[in-house]
């Protein structure tokens, strides 16, 4: 495998830019939209009667699905200032591992990706996953 262009180098910017926005966007919504109100507020209910607890624990499951959720998102985002960090460097496109060039089909799936295939499989591998 080759190293990337500047062309090519400059295409995955363009995409990890819109992801990034969109991602940040998306984490924005979901604290916005959710997060940050309380059990009664996301209910709808206004009145002064107590919550009940098939309510609660359902608000519960919520609250924890979009936690998780929020913090897979900004997991992510830190992966894509990974990613553009490593662009401005010169390093964006070379496996962490091997050093060897990240193929263009994998980064056409993950723009974000550290390793090569051999090398993320190795990762998952020693972590358990």
């Amino acid at each position: 495998m080759k190293k990337l262009t500047k062309k090519e180098i400059k295409h995955y910017k363009e995409v990890l830019v819109k992801l990034r926005e969109r991602t940040a966007s998306g984490v924005g919504k979901i604290e916005k939209g959710y997060l940050h109100k309380s059990a009664k507020d996301s209910s709808g209910d206004i009145s002064a009667h107590p919550f009940h607890m098939a309510d609660a624990a359902s608000d519960s499951f919520d609250t924890e699905f979009n936690i998780n959720l929020v913090s897979n998102e900004q997991d992510l985002l830190y992966e894509i200032d990974l990613a553009l960090k490593r662009i401005e460097e010169g390093t964006f496109g070379i496996c962490e591992e091997c050093k060897e060039p990240i193929s263009k089909k994998r980064l056409d799936v993950v723009p974000f990706a550290r390793y090569c295939i051999k090398d993320q499989e190795k990762q998952e591998k020693e972590n358990g996953r």
